[in-house]
């Protein structure tokens, strides 16, 4: 696995080493040993799937509050996805900032740390996204800001966008 750092502190792009031959190719995503090596939690808790019919399909801005905050390991099994994270740490030098990279059917994944929000765009119909939690899911926690945010500024690839009523409402990050 090759490790990359994000300009948001914290957050890695994790492109797959792939060992090829005439059959396909063999990849580790993930090691917990490497993990360590690069100051990453390596802990995961829970796995959860998302399946996506739609292009244009966008999931968030979701994370987990204190106590239960989590690292999202994310990566796309099936089609391709513009996956968004934005740094929530209110005293870190990025905080409000966002940052976006396209992840495709087995080509890298996105180390999510502790303090960011997560969202994606679906850029295929039938897309499915696989992510690795390092914390188990609290309801009570359960937090979202909007994906429209002017805060953030955020720019999506599809306008015509599939989204739940739940993610269209979440609340502005500065609202009154």
């Amino acid at each position: 696995m090759i490790f990359t750092e994000t300009k948001l502190k914290g957050a890695y792009i994790i492109e797959l080493e792939k060992l090829e031959d005439e059959r396909g190719f063999f990849a580790r995503t993930f090691c917990q040993d490497e993990f360590r090596k690069h100051g990453l939690n390596p802990c995961i808790a829970q796995c959860n799937i998302s399946y996506n019919k739609k292009k244009g399909t966008l999931r968030g801005m979701h994370y987990q509050a204190k106590p239960y905050e989590e690292v999202k390991l994310v990566s796309c099994i099936q089609g391709a996805i513009y996956d968004v994270i934005i740094d929530l740490r209110e005293n870190s030098a990025t905080y409000c900032q966002w940052f976006a990279v396209e992840l495709s059917a087995l080509n890298s994944q996105l180390y999510v740390p502790e303090g960011f929000a997560h969202g994606f765009q679906t850029l295929e119909d039938g897309t499915i996204v696989f992510y690795q939690m390092s914390e188990f899911y609290h309801p009570e926690c359960a937090r979202g800001v909007r994906w429209s945010d002017p805060a953030f500024g955020i720019e999506w690839p599809i306008e015509e966008l599939i989204i739940s009523p739940k993610d269209r409402l979440y609340s502005l990050i500065f609202s009154d």
